[in-house]
């Protein structure tokens, strides 16, 4: 007789309903119940005094929360969890909500043609692309600015910057909000930042850096990767979460232009959505790949071993990992 357990349709049906949490969190953040809630547990009529949402609207959204899990219930009060007071109150610097603010408006319209995008294997638009690309960023890389500080912190640590004697040099490609440079520019004050983006999105990063009080150490220059000057000299090089976007040419390439950047012994660290050598995991970076056909031209997640190659062939030695709070370890390469 078989043991093994039935097969019944419980997963697909928690799918076809998968959308309902992310939808339910961004309605709570834009209606700021967790910022409410962070200050003391309270009723539901208290919460949409607070809010200035229907009651009608946050009874439903906040029950939801409750059989998530973010927010508890009791004697008709409704508080946070640990969870979402770490990371849901937006004013917090651990607040990781940022991400979830843009879901309907810029992240799942694109998603809902993926029909039509699996069959022409075309983005429904590029946001790799600098006119349909820039509004995008300037207005998404500010709230995912904790997504990546962390790692930048491990990686300030990691280098070891606080010990340097001399000025280090770091070159910052597709800056964003800024985050890796503002990171190691923390660590010490012998570091200075060149930061490249596109011009349309470098009024964020002035702004987030201008936040921190790092403006008079961080150069800004404006341009695409593939055609803007990088200078020469540098002792670290950060490509944050760009190659997904660039495709495996443009990567290539801009792998090539960072090692003729760098100085002698200088290093390459690259944040990625790495994917295992015969892509069966991890599932969030096959989900990340999807989001690149969707979204890019030649978009894609990669491996370690796929990365390592290209820096080899750009010329880079001693490429390894670097354990980090990301989604993925960092890659690192020094050049000889």
């Amino acid at each position: 007789m078989s043991t093994s357990a039935p097969v019944t349709p419980e997963r697909i049906m928690q799918f076809a309903w998968s959308y309902v949490p992310t939808l339910v969190l961004e309605a709570a953040i834009h209606h700021r119940v967790f910022d409410v809630l962070d200050g003391a547990p309270k009723t539901l009529e208290e919460t949409a005094e607070a809010t200035g949402a229907s009651e009608r609207g946050l009874r439903a959204v906040m029950n939801t929360l409750v059989g998530l899990n973010f927010i508890a219930k009791t004697n008709g009060h409704y508080a946070l969890t640990p969870e979402s007071e770490t990371f849901l109150v937006s004013t917090k610097p651990s607040f990781q909500g940022g991400l979830l603010k843009h879901a309907s408006g810029q992240l799942i319209p694109n998603w809902l043609r993926l029909n039509e995008v699996v069959g022409t294997g075309k983005p429904v638009t590029s946001v790799n692309q600098e006119g349909a690309g820039s509004e995008f960023f300037q207005a998404f890389v500010a709230d995912i600015f904790p997504l990546s500080y962390p790692s930048a912190q491990v990686l300030a640590k990691h280098l070891g910057l606080e010990n340097s004697e001399s000025e280090v040099r770091v070159l910052d490609l597709a800056t964003g909000s800024g985050v890796w440079g503002i990171a190691l520019a923390q660590s010490s004050e012998k570091v200075t930042v060149t930061a490249v983006d596109w011009s349309h999105v470098l009024p964020a990063t002035e702004k987030m850096v201008a936040r921190f009080g790092l403006t008079d150490r961080f150069t800004f220059v404006s341009g695409d990767l593939q055609s803007a000057g990088f200078g020469s000299g540098h002792n670290v090089a950060t490509l944050g979460h760009i190659l997904h976007s660039e495709g495996e040419t443009r990567s290539r390439s801009l792998l090539r232009k960072t090692f003729e950047a760098l100085a002698p012994g200088g290093t390459i660290a690259i944040a990625e959505f790495l994917v295992n050598a015969d892509r069966t995991g991890p599932v969030g970076s096959l989900f990340f790949a999807t989001n690149m056909l969707v979204n890019t031209d030649e978009g894609d997640t990669y491996s370690f071993e796929e990365i390592s190659e290209w820096l080899t062939e750009a010329g880079f030695i001693n490429v390894r990992l670097l354990e980090a709070p990301g989604p993925s370890p960092l890659v690192l390469a020094t050049k000889p």
